[in-house]
């Protein structure tokens, strides 16, 4: 259904490109001016091993969706709209208040979905492929094996049918969705008093480069990509990881950069003991 929703005249897969292109640019620009962190996986010969691998990941995981699930969530929209179908269709809700209310309820399955992700033995050994990434830069946000961006797009487009979510709301969550998680995954440094503020809203990189710490109770918090709420609603939140910001050891300790930085071993970890 690529290509049904059109904005300003531009396809749906055109204005996604472009708002990825212009975010990835700008944050790769700016990693460059202000790294949080400044180390060899993060410079150098490993790092274009590590921007190889993640870039290659999410070409993979984009090929395997447009084969098995070419409609993706907002294609599920557009049907739930067409069919009238799904809970606010259901009563009658204003588009409006609609499209809000689904923003928000998909910003917490993806939630829910990550933290899931981390509690089922079976789906952490996929997600563990994200978190093997011994670096942590604005490509991490990319690293997704292929089988995860599959049940995760299941996932998204059961919730949108559902909910009989906005076509426009859908299409703005995923593109704020993806811009947030590139965001948040930069070797960013924010002042303290801007990140402060900012987290009460959002996810900045410094919460969430906490998730990838190498100690599993830090790992074992700050699951949010978007909004900051649900870790502090339901108690997952770390404030300050306990080496310091500096000092994060990142990705897992089982896994050496060498490994987690090759496209063939990251692919075949879901399947390893």
């Amino acid at each position: 259904m690529d290509g049904g929703v059109e904005v300003l005249g531009w396809s749906e897969g055109t204005v996604r490109l472009a708002v990825f292109l212009a975010i990835f640019t700008a944050l790769a620009a700016l990693e460059l001016l202000a790294p949080q962190l400044e180390r060899a996986e993060l410079a150098g010969a490993l790092k274009s091993k590590r921007w190889v691998t993640n870039v290659g990941m999410l070409l993979l995981s984009s090929l395997v969706l447009r084969v098995l699930f070419p409609a993706a969530a907002v294609g599920v929209a557009l049907w739930a709209e067409q069919a009238g179908f799904g809970l606010f269709h259901w009563l009658e809700i204003p588009v409006l208040v609609a499209g809000l209310l689904a923003f928000v309820a998909l910003d917490f399955a993806v939630w829910l979905e990550h933290v899931v992700s981390h509690k089922w033995r079976w789906l952490w050994r996929i997600h563990r492929v994200h978190h093997a990434d011994n670096g942590f830069d604005l490509t991490t946000a990319l690293r997704f094996h292929p089988l995860e961006i599959l049940i995760s797009m299941v996932w998204k487009g059961a919730v949108v049918a559902l909910l009989g979510a906005p076509v426009l709301a859908v299409l703005i969550f995923e593109i704020v969705l993806n811009g947030m998680a590139m965001f948040n995954h930069a070797n960013l440094r924010l002042p303290r008093g801007l990140d402060g503020m900012l987290r009460f809203a959002v996810v900045t990189p410094d919460m969430h480069r906490i998730h990838h710490s190498q100690i599993m109770r830090e790992t074992d918090s700050n699951y949010g990509f978007n909004l900051a709420i649900w870790d502090r609603l339901f108690g997952t939140y770390t404030a300050e990881p306990v080496k310091g910001r500096d000092g994060l050891d990142i990705g897992l300790s089982e896994f050496k950069a060498d490994q987690s930085s090759r496209l063939d071993w990251s692919l075949m970890l879901p399947f390893r003991k």
